[in-house]
C-alpha cells in the first residue's frame, strides 16, 4: 500500500518561510515526477512544482518561481518544498503527489498517488 505523508505546514507571517516534506512508504520514487499541488478554499487544485526523480529536472508554476524550491533526498525517499517570501495568496492545503509516467505534467489528474495534505497559512 502506497502512502505519501506531508509535513511542515503551519502558520507564518508574510515574507516568512516554511519547508514542506513528503515522505513515501510502499513506494520508491522511481523515474517519474513527484509534484506539489495546492488548493485554497473555493478554488481548484493547482500545480506548484514538480521534480523528476531520474534526472532532477524541475518545473515551477509562474506564481512561485524564484520563491519556492523543490528538492529531494534520495536516501530518505523524501521530497521537499522550500517556500520563501511567502504571501497571503500562498495560503492553501498543500499536497504531494507522484505519477508513474516520465513527463513532468502540471495536470493533477495525471498523478496516481496523493498525500493527505498539509495546511499552510500566511497571515498579513
Amino acid at each position: 500500500q502506497v502512502h505519501l505523508v506531508e509535513s511542515g505546514g503551519g502558520l507564518v507571517q508574510t515574507g516568512g518561510s516554511l519547508r514542506l516534506s513528503c515522505a513515501a512508504s510502499g513506494l520508491t520514487f522511481g523515474s517519474g515526477p513527484v509534484g506539489w499541488f495546492r488548493q485554497a478554499p473555493g478554488k481548484e487544485r493547482e500545480f506548484v512544482a514538480a521534480l523528476r526523480w531520474s534526472d532532477g529536472s524541475t518545473n515551477y508554476a509562474d506564481s512561485v518561481k524564484g520563491r519556492f524550491t523543490i528538492s529531494r533526498d534520495n536516501a530518505k525517499n523524501t521530497v521537499f518544498l522550500q517556500m520563501n517570501s511567502l504571501k497571503p495568496e500562498d495560503t492553501a492545503v498543500y499536497y504531494c503527489a507522484a505519477r508513474e509516467g516520465f513527463a513532468i505534467i502540471a495536470d493533477s489528474k495525471e498523478y496516481n498517488y496523493w498525500g493527505q495534505g498539509t495546511q499552510v497559512t500566511v497571515s498579513q
